[in-house]
C-alpha cells in the first residue's frame, strides 16, 4: 500500500493564492486599507519571536498588514490586559494573536479570554472554545482547525470512524477531539497517563498525535490502513509519531515537516480574512 501524503504545505500555498484575491477585494471596499492582524509578543523567547515573525510574513504574502506589539519580560497581567483592550477597541484591527507562552507572572488564561470573540482568530478564548464545541459560529483553535481542513481537502471520511487523539492541551488536543466529534467520528482522547495506550491506538481509524514528545507513539501500535496525523515538531525534524516504518502501511499521513505546521499559520490568516470580511460586510 502506498500511503496518500496529506501535504499541508501545498494546501497552504493554494489557500494563500485565494486569500490574496479576497484581501485585494477587501482593500477595494475599504478605501485601499488592508485587513490587519495584531500580534502580541511578551518577553524574549527566541522560538516565540520566530513564530510571530512567520505569522507576520504570512500576512505580507497575502497583502494583509500586521500590528507588531512587543512587550518586555517584566510585563504584568494588568498591562497586557490594557493592551488587549486597546486592540479590541481599534476598528482597523480585525484579529488578535497573543503568542503562547507568556512569562510566568502573567495570568495567560485571563489575557486570552480578554480577546474579543470576533477578533479571536487563533481560537484561544473559553467562549470561542465553548461555541465551537456546541457547533456555533466561532473561530476554531488554529492547529486543530488546520488539521480538519487537511482531512476535508483530501476527502478523508470521518463520519462513523474511530478517531484517537493523543494529547489534551487546551489549544490542540481538547478542541481536536471536539471537532472530530462534530464531524461524526467516535472519539477517544488519550494522554500521558492513559493506561493500555498502545491497545487504544491500535483501534484508531484516524490517529492524531498531539502529545508533545518526539516519536512517543510507536509505529507498531498503529494498525494498517489508518489515517495518521502528526501534530508534533521537534529538533531533528521528527514529530510525535514514529512515521518512517508507516509510509507503506497506512492509508494516509501528514509528513513532518510540511504537514500540519504550515496549516496552523495558514488557518490563522484565513480566519483573520474571514473576520475582516464579516466586519466590512
Amino acid at each position: 500500500m502506498t500511503a496518500l501524503i496529506l501535504d499541508g504545505k501545498t494546501l497552504a500555498a493554494q489557500t494563500e493564492a485565494e486569500l490574496s484575491q479576497r484581501v485585494a477585494a477587501l482593500k477595494v471596499k475599504n478605501n485601499g486599507r488592508a485587513p490587519i492582524l495584531a500580534t502580541i509578543l511578551v518577553g524574549a523567547d527566541p522560538a516565540s519571536a520566530t513564530y510571530v515573525k512567520m505569522k507576520q510574513n504570512a500576512c505580507k504574502r497575502v497583502g494583509m498588514e500586521s500590528i507588531a506589539v512587543e512587550m518586555g519580560q517584566e510585563t504584568t497581567t494588568e498591562q497586557l490586559l490594557e493592551k488587549i483592550q486597546e486592540l479590541n477597541n481599534n476598528p482597523d484591527c480585525h484579529g488578535i494573536l497573543l503568542q503562547h507562552p507568556v512569562p510566568g507572572q502573567i495570568d495567560e488564561r485571563a489575557c486570552f479570554d480578554a480577546i474579543a470573540l470576533e477578533k479571536d482568530v487563533d481560537g484561544v478564548t473559553c467562549l470561542g472554545f465553548g461555541r465551537m464545541a456546541m457547533n456555533e459560529a466561532a473561530y476554531g483553535s488554529a492547529t486543530p482547525q488546520g488539521i480538519m481542513r487537511i482531512l476535508e481537502s483530501y476527502n478523508i471520511e470521518m463520519s462513523g470512524k474511530h478517531a484517537v487523539v493523543v494529547g489534551r492541551s487546551p489549544i490542540l488536543g481538547k478542541p481536536m477531539s471536539l471537532m472530530l466529534l462534530n464531524a461524526d467520528a467516535t472519539v477517544t482522547t488519550c494522554h500521558s497517563r492513559t493506561k493500555d495506550l498502545p491497545q487504544l491506538i491500535k483501534q484508531a481509524d484516524i490517529l492524531v498525535g498531539a502529545v508533545g514528545r518526539p516519536e512517543f507513539i510507536k509505529a507498531e501500535w498503529i494498525k494498517d490502513g489508518a489515517v495518521v496525523v502528526d501534530a508534533g515538531y521537534h529538533p531533528g525534524g521528527v514529530g510525535d509519531i514514529e512515521l518512517g516504518p508507516l509510509v507503506n502501511r497506512v492509508s494516509a499521513y501528514t509528513p513532518v515537516p510540511g504537514g500540519v505546521g504550515p496549516m496552523t499559520i495558514n488557518t490563522l490568516i484565513l480566519q483573520c480574512v474571514d473576520a475582516a470580511e464579516k466586519k466590512l460586510g
